[in-house]
């Protein structure tokens, strides 16, 4: 199928990154179905469900991180608004400074970074990615599995022009695959539909009896509760119509309707630890948020019909996992207020801070400064280095200290001296002046 060509071809799977991650994730795989095996349960889809609660739980932790950083950014939502709103418009560099200190003042006042939300989300995308391919090709990572077409592989190794044989039986597909390595064989051979085995068969009558062994084989491997994981829902739902079989139908939908129903409740859930209000229509986040409810759940639907039957098992059992985890973590984060979670993260970028040598008075200043005490310092600054403000106020004070004796100016003039501390006994300058003058006069006369 289309889709799944354009899932299975390299491009980002392909990032050194990405394969490493791959590469553990399917040393755990392998691991799981070892262990399995041993005791007597060779089953590829139990297999993928016990890994996917394995890879999860180790989640956990991320997922938790992610949710408080959610729950604390629609508290800040307001705000943030609202300081986008004031600076709207404005692309002067020193608008968008202000802006920009206003908002990471914000960010400090709740105790969180700009960055909080992004590094877990990317983690689990790293980690989402890598998983992808170990559940595509299990026979590349799990060595058991792989075990089983070895044997029709070396016979079709054995065929003249197997190559182009190969290349004309998988079709489209033929370019997403290596046939001139073993690895890349078997990789083709596992995604091989029942219309493709025939084909081949067809062209290549002497591997008949090896490829319906293997055929055998790795129906029993695949096949769970009655479907086989290895098929693609919808091909199992044409024959099941064609053949007029209303339990083939039943179990041709049954996991892409699941992957979407749990795709649906896993996000209801994780939006419940959200304040963000429904109404606001002009909320960016909730528009995502209402976006993502009804997206998702269809988009899965649409992949668990068009890809193997096994990834869209591997998405229901997701689905189901974070919904468990989902309702503990809303139950965790609903015993604590959003005052607790703001002091928690003050408290660890207290610790960061300390470490690289800020004082711990000053690290309280900038958890309690708001944005708007941050606008009125501003302001207050602006205005006393306005010079002409500042004459103002000196030709005020000299009025004040030239007023006439007994007037509403001076007693003001007084009033200002005593609250700053000076002798208010003192007269006005006019006022002592003159009694300097009497006064020498009563010398002249003596």
């Amino acid at each position: 199928m289309e889709v799944y060509g354009l899932l299975a071809s390299g491009g980002i799977y392909d990032l050194p990154v990405i394969k490493q991650v791959s590469w553990i994730l399917g040393q755990v795989m392998n691991g799981i179905y070892n262990v399995m095996s041993a005791i007597g349960i060779e089953n590829i889809g139990v297999s993928i469900i016990i890994f996917t609660i394995i890879v999860y739980t180790l989640l956990m932790p991320l997922t938790i991180k992610q949710q408080k950083f959610s729950k604390m950014q629609a508290v800040m939502q307001p705000e943030i608004q609202k300081i986008q709103k004031k600076y709207a418009g404005k692309k002067d560099q020193v608008s968008l400074q202000k802006q920009q200190d206003e908002m990471n003042n914000l960010y400090e006042k709740y105790g969180v970074k700009m960055s909080s939300g992004c590094l877990p989300s990317l983690m689990q995308l790293v980690i989402l990615f890598g998983l992808y391919p170990v559940v595509q090709n299990i026979p590349e990572y799990v060595t058991k599995v792989r075990n089983v077409y070895q044997p029709l592989v070396e016979q079709i190794e054995s065929v003249n022009n197997y190559k182009s044989i190969l290349e004309s039986v998988a079709g489209s597909s033929a370019s997403l695959y290596d046939f001139n390595s073993t690895n890349g064989i078997i990789g083709a051979l596992y995604r091989f539909q029942h219309s493709t085995w025939e084909a081949l068969i067809d062209k290549m009558p002497s591997v008949e009896n090896t490829a319906r062994d293997t055929i055998d084989q790795v129906g029993q491997l695949n096949n769970f509760l009655g479907i086989d994981i290895g098929s693609h829902p919808w091909n199992l739902l044409t024959d099941a119509i064609a053949a007029a079989s209303i339990a083939g139908i039943i179990l041709a939908v049954i996991i892409p309707v699941l992957a979407g129903l749990t795709q649906f409740i896993s996000v209801k859930l994780s939006q419940m630890t959200s304040t963000v209000s429904t109404q606001d229509s002009d909320n960016p986040m909730m528009n995502s948020m209402k976006t993502m409810t009804y997206t998702m759940p269809l988009i899965s639907v649409v992949f668990g019909f068009t890809l193997p039957a096994g990834l869209g098992l591997y998405w229901v059992a997701s689905a189901v996992v974070r919904s468990i985890q989902q309702v503990g973590v809303n139950k965790y984060l609903k015993s604590k207020s959003v005052e607790d979670l703001i002091e928690e993260n003050r408290k660890k970028a207290q610790k960061k801070r300390e470490k690289k040598g800020t004082s711990a008075e000053e690290i309280n200043r900038m958890a309690t400064k708001s944005t708007r005490n941050v606008g009125n310092t501003s302001k207050a600054k602006k205005e006393l280095a306005d010079p002409a403000k500042e004459e103002k106020i000196r030709q005020a004070q000299e009025s004040a200290m030239s007023a006439k004796p007994g007037s509403l100016t001076s007693k003001a003039y007084l009033v200002s001296r005593y609250n700053s501390g000076q002798k208010t006994e003192e007269t006005a300058p006019e006022e002592t002046e003159d009694k300097a003058d009497k006064s020498k006069d009563k010398k002249r006369k003596k």
